[in-house]
């Protein structure tokens, strides 16, 4: 397994739908810090995967499409537009994929690819948020949609056991 950083929308957002993919054993939801300009702690999760499975590429793909990385607004600070590396290797890739995927998009990508520093676990009932219960509003209004959009445009990487669950939305 290896592990990347993600984060640019609401970490109970994010975990639900790294959690729904094929090739991702588990999510950790909280906070994750940077080095250098980008040292305050931002909502993110961390993203366990078995790069046999699902690659890196892929993951990179999924987050950029399921969340709003082409634009600022107040809440940025808090909803870091980013990709979090354990390593050179992860970062070079991280940078290419969000190059690549710029054609994706009509306005730039703002997305930054930071070294990952530390990470804060979210409280134990904040945790798989959305698959506890999701007839919660914010489940229902916030969360549901992405994991529509989600299914829609990557239904092959979607777990089938979670897309029972997907289809109903």
């Amino acid at each position: 397994m290896q592990k990347i950083g993600l984060g640019g929308s609401c970490h109970w957002c994010t975990e639900a739908i790294f959690r729904s993919l094929k090739g991702v054993g588990s999510v950790e939801q909280g906070w994750i810090a940077s080095d250098g300009e980008n040292t305050a702690p931002s909502e993110a999760v961390i993203v366990h995967f078995d790069p046999a499975e699902i690659n890196l590429e892929t993951l990179i793909s999924i987050h950029l499409h399921t969340h709003s990385c082409t634009a600022e607004h107040a809440m940025r600070s808090k909803y870091r537009s980013a990709v979090y590396t354990f390593n050179e290797e992860q970062a070079k890739v991280g940078k290419q994929a969000i190059k690549n995927l710029q054609a994706d998009f009509e306005q730039p990508i703002i997305t930054i690819v930071l070294p990952f520093q530390t990470f804060k676990l979210n409280e134990e009932h904040y945790l798989d948020y959305y698959y506890k219960d999701p007839s919660k509003p914010f489940c229902q209004n916030i969360v549901s949609p992405k994991l529509k959009d989600l299914l829609s445009r990557f239904r092959n990487q979607v777990d089938e056991a979670k897309q029972a669950h997907l289809q109903n939305l």
